[in-house]
């Protein structure tokens, strides 16, 4: 188990927060398992968690099945511990996650199944068939095998919650976000919520963008992760919306901060959450040819052709040698409070202040117009109670097409992933928007039987 997020669009988004409105305190000690530690996720989650008013004693337990990153993550954890002056707070490390799990109250889950050795699968083997990815970890065929390289992996460890710490909260951060909460919802009475930084981070861009405050910014998100809608987008009641679309009609500055979501705001009419590059990837429209992908997209997370690909090994060494310098002194560590979610859930949970999160959950009823098979990214209400999502009504028929056509493909990988059957999987990357775009039936089977060969070590039951 290792990192299964991208460490510069990682860092990019955590940013400091403070309390958010929760205001009591934690009474009790922690019980929390971290999947995963190898991930950047681990030491700010960890900081995070820390920061949570109250929570002066707990135990963090940390899981990973790389011996080596597992032991630089339990040394960053203890000094962490020590720059935070919490000396009731414990490190464990096992690459035994049963040991861990057991009466465990919330498991926070970064995991990644392959370490870097299909990225380069994910993203060459599709590129000969003409299907361009940038970053190919949630949609398309990299994220097709990624989630059937990682989901199996991610069902047992809900088993053994099931037996061992069947009322712990499940915090997923591991992609692709859709397929693992969808297979979760199909096999496993665990609790598990989907957790992305996209509209957080998105909401802050277009206050950013029009230039409005973001205390003083009104809106609603609602779709799937990585395409939800902003539908309301406002400021002391006037729609901003006519205003960010006559800054952006030009194609200038502003459109080129983002110009696949700008595009899609133009003909769809709302903001999507997620990067232009990575949206670009869940769409038929913008990488379907050369010249499409040269008007639309541009650097790094902005479009790069196998960004990702070409990244990752690099960014996982990275990551690695910034925990050195901490652990060294060379590197000091941020000590404030991030807007990841999982802190905020921990404590909302903790002590009944109601606090509202962004999630992925089964969509039972909660977005009308989607399929209520599938699982959707809408407002959760957090308390004592647990995770309440919350109800959205109907997007915009031209929205809701876009996310059920993803829903439909989701729904085959997760048969695929539960079931190890490849004709699933097939049918799942023939539903794939971009994959549909580029490619005839007869070339996308093809492209599966070399994919499932290239990765059959990581692809057991398949």
């Amino acid at each position: 188990m290792s990192d299964s997020n991208k460490v510069t669009g990682h860092e990019a988004h955590m940013k400091k927060a403070d309390n958010l409105g929760i205001l009591n305190q934690v009474t009790r000690p922690l019980k929390i398992v971290f999947m995963g530690a190898g991930s950047t996720f681990f030491h700010r989650l960890l900081i995070d968690v820390l920061n949570i008013p109250g929570a002066d004693e707990g135990v963090m337990k940390l899981v990973d099945i790389d011996s080596e990153r597992l032991e630089l993550a339990q040394q960053i954890g203890e000094k962490a511990l020590t720059a935070m002056g919490k000396d009731k707070w414990t490190i464990q490390a096992s690459t035994n996650r049963r040991e861990m799990l057991v009466d465990a109250d919330y498991v926070i889950s970064c995991i990644e199944v392959s370490g870097v050795e299909c990225v380069r699968f994910d993203n060459d083997i599709p590129a000969k068939y003409g299907i361009d990815q940038c970053i190919g970890d949630t949609i398309g065929p990299g994220g097709l095998f990624k989630a059937l390289r990682t989901v199996p992996v991610f069902l047992e460890v809900l088993e053994d919650m099931e037996e061992l710490c069947p009322n712990a909260q499940m915090l997923n951060y591991t992609n692709p976000m859709s397929i693992m909460c969808l297979a979760a919802a199909m096999t496993s009475s665990i609790n598990v919520i989907g957790l992305c930084h996209s509209v957080q981070g998105t909401s802050h861009q277009l206050a950013d963008y029009t230039g409005v405050p973001y205390s003083e910014l009104k809106w609603q998100c609602a779709g799937v992760n990585h395409l939800a809608w902003f539908t309301e987008l406002s400021h002391k009641g006037e729609d901003l919306y006519p205003k960010l679309k006559a800054a952006i009609a030009d194609e200038g500055e502003l459109w080129e901060k983002d110009p696949v979501r700008f595009d899609m705001m133009k003909h769809f009419g709302y903001f999507i959450t997620e990067s232009s590059g990575h949206l670009s990837e869940y769409l038929p429209f913008y990488r379907k040819r050369p010249e499409l992908i040269k008007h639309y997209c541009r650097d790094a997370y902005l479009g790069k052709s196998g960004f990702y690909a070409d990244g990752w090994p690099t960014w996982r060494k990275d990551n690695d040698e910034q925990r050195r310098k901490l652990l060294s002194g060379e590197k000091e560590f941020e000590l404030d409070r991030t807007w990841e979610y999982a802190s905020y859930i921990i404590q909302a949970m903790e002590t009944n202040d109601p606090f509202v999160i962004y999630g992925t959950v089964p969509n039972d009823g909660l977005i009308d117009n989607l399929p209520y098979d599938g699982v959707v990214e809408v407002a959760c209400l957090v308390n004592n109670k647990g995770i309440s999502p919350t109800h959205y009504g109907s997007l915009p028929a031209q929205c809701a097409a876009l996310c059920d056509w993803q829903m439909r493909m989701y729904q085959c990988a997760a048969i695929a992933c539960v079931e190890k059957d490849r004709e699933a999987a097939i049918h799942a990357l023939m539903l794939d928007p971009l994959t549909a775009a580029v490619c005839s039936l007869d070339e996308i089977r093809k492209m599966a039987g070399e994919l499932f060969e290239a990765e059959k070590k990581f692809l057991p039951g398949f």
